[in-house]
């Protein structure tokens, strides 16, 4: 099994990188533990950088999400 995170901007679309593909796609973990141990410590940098929402992918299906990376204010 292999997780992954797909990033959204504020508008709601997925994040792409320069050569058009997904933003992060090449990131994977192998459990859900270290997916969210991961966005646990890089959500900051995430949001600072444009990333609004991230959603939890399995194997390509859909976990959970969106998921806000906003500060709680």
């Amino acid at each position: 099994m292999a997780w992954s995170w797909r990033f959204i901007d504020d508008h709601g679309a997925v994040i792409k990188d320069e050569d058009g593909s997904e933003a992060g796609s090449g990131v994977e973990f192998p459990t859900q533990s270290d997916a969210e141990s991961w966005i646990g410590e890089h959500w900051r940098q995430l949001s600072e950088s444009g990333v609004h929402s991230v959603t939890l992918y399995e194997d390509g299906r859909e976990v959970y999400g969106p998921m806000s990376l906003e500060p709680p204010e």
